[in-house]
């Protein structure tokens, strides 16, 4: 089953690849890997404000982390020139949650994200990773960067 098609199973209908907010680029091709800059927590309501281990649950900050997953398939999906299928593997994730000094649980929240991409890319979607905790712009609960090969 393509990727396209398992989205399609899964109910997940990507988003249009969210625009830069500052002056960068939202992805970088070289050679067969693509670097795509940090996705933030984002919603059909709009941004995914909270701080962990002040006003958010664990289960809160996985489902930001899934929607920032989300949007980095949004952002490969738009450096592939729209066929999300030329996407071979996720290499690496790092996951930046906004948590309070003494939250520790940075790895659960980020596990939304790796979750959800073993669910929609089986094998492909297994990656190395990091999860620490940070001070994030907007006040987003999480954000997450990615490294992918391409086919």
């Amino acid at each position: 089953m393509s990727i396209a098609e398992n989205l399609s199973r899964m109910g997940i209908t990507l988003p249009d690849a969210p625009a830069p907010a500052a002056n960068y680029v939202p992805s970088v091709r070289s050679g067969d890997l693509l670097f795509v800059s940090g996705q933030v927590s984002n919603g059909p309501d709009g941004l995914i404000k909270g701080r962990l281990g002040h006003d958010m649950s664990v289960e809160d900050g996985a489902a930001a982390a899934r929607a920032c997953a989300i949007s980095l398939l949004a952002q490969v999906r738009a450096a592939c020139d729209g066929d999300i299928d030329r996407l071979d593997r996720v290499v690496k994730l790092t996951g930046f949650v906004n948590c309070t000094p003494e939250f520790g649980d940075m790895p659960k929240v980020v596990n939304g994200a790796s979750d959800f991409l073993v669910e929609a890319l089986g094998e492909a979607g297994r990656h190395s990773r990091s999860a620490v905790g940070a001070n994030l712009p907007f006040g987003v609960a999480v954000e997450i960067e990615g490294i992918f090969r391409l086919k």
